[in-house]
């Protein structure tokens, strides 16, 4: 379907048609690992289901719409998603990334690709001005989170495309926490868009899935050349799944965002809580530029106890009963986590603390759950 209509309406329908054979209007799991040729190199556009497979193309073609992009690509997870860019760099090349980001990112930059020869700079992007300090002639990207994982920091999209096309660079912009729903990077000018589509794009904490959006055709070719070459692709029924929670990622999205400013609201009243960070809030340290670049404010909220001590912490991760403590977000469930100790524990504590991730950080992923079971729940937990 045409770009011309609304999101919601794209978010349903764009790479999607009825099935040829039969009209089934859901597109179908096609569950084959290779293709009959009519002769050798004639074919109907399908040889080998690692290369392509209808399933995927259907959902790259409606990630690349609800992304206001031209291409998708589609990776067996978020990681595989975030090792097929780093592949585009070479021994020598630098990366300025974001210093709050979700751990496996950390982990796979340090404990991967930084043993061959890359170098990557953890840097404090509130004020995007300050990559201009580590451009040099290695650098080659700039990797930003934003809303960052978990501290919710804000970091101005435009600001740092337009840093990054003065010198040349890729940015990065893993939009996992916001959605197409809240932000597209890409209209501020990123030049490729990552998710973990596991989160938010499936939405039901059912599959396991990343991808890629961009508009440049060069950038997509040596992407899909590292997809089909090193082969971390999603198998047909995930992409199905993810086509699948497209469909309801806007009246999702809108009760994560109803629930999660509620939930922001009491949390900042409750006179045991010490911090509660939440990008809605008109205080919040770049506000104004989250307001720019997003439809509302996301579910994902981070706080502290006023008894700032990780025991305190877990004792409340241990009371919740709607709130399941577990990895991930972007459910329609509620999830409670701790930082520290969970998704990123990859990050050395010194470091964590460093860049304001305490040991008694505790992130929740607001569900769709009726809001005052929710209230409830944290008031039992809190005490």
């Amino acid at each position: 379907m045409a770009d011309k209509h609304k999101l919601a309406t794209r978010l349903i329908h764009a790479g999607v048609h009825p099935d040829p054979t039969t009209g089934a209007i859901m597109t179908p799991i096609y569950q084959t690992s290779t293709y009959v040729q009519a002769a050798p190199g004639d074919h109907k556009g399908y040889e080998y289901a690692r290369t392509q497979n209808p399933t995927r193309t259907a959902l790259q073609d409606a990630l690349a719409s609800i992304e206001n992009g031209q291409y998708g690509l589609c990776f067996g997870s978020g990681m595989a998603a975030t090792d097929a860019v780093a592949k585009l760099l070479q021994p020598g090349d630098e990366v300025i990334v974001s210093n709050d980001l979700y751990g496996g990112t950390y982990r796979i930059f340090t404990k991967v690709f930084a043993n061959y020869g890359i170098k990557f700079h953890f840097i404090d992007m509130s004020d995007a001005q300050n990559i201009r300090n580590y451009i040099n002639g290695n650098t080659k990207m700039v990797w930003v989170e934003t809303p960052t994982n978990p501290l919710l920091n804000i970091i101005d999209i435009e600001a740092a495309a337009k840093i990054s096309k003065e010198h040349k660079l890729l940015l990065v912009v893993d939009n996992t926490f916001a959605s197409p729903y809240l932000q597209n990077p890409l209209d501020f000018g990123a030049d490729i868009v990552l998710h973990s589509a596991t989160k938010y794009l499936g939405g039901h904490s059912d599959v396991v899935h990343g991808a890629l959006i961009m508009n440049d055709a060069a950038l997509e070719e040596k992407l899909r050349f590292i997809q089909n070459s090193c082969g971390a692709v999603p198998g047909p029924h995930d992409c199905w799944l993810v086509l699948r929670g497209i469909k309801t990622l806007h009246v999702r999205m809108q009760r994560h965002c109803e629930n999660g400013k509620k939930i922001a609201e009491y949390l900042r009243s409750h006179p045991k809580v010490g911090k509660t960070i939440w990008c809605g809030f008109e205080d919040h340290p770049n506000h104004a530029i989250a307001k720019k670049q997003m439809r509302d404010f996301g579910g994902m909220i981070s706080f502290t106890l006023k008894d700032d001590n990780i025991n305190a912490a877990l004792e409340v991760l241990k009371k919740t009963k709607l709130f399941s403590l577990a990895e991930s977000l972007g459910g329609v469930e509620s999830l409670i986590g701790h930082p520290a100790t969970m998704t990123h524990a990859s990050i050395p504590q010194e470091d964590r603390i460093a860049r304001g991730l305490s040991d008694s950080l505790i992130r929740l992923s607001v569900g769709i759950e009726d809001i005052d079971d929710l209230i409830e729940d944290l008031k039992q937990a809190i005490g």
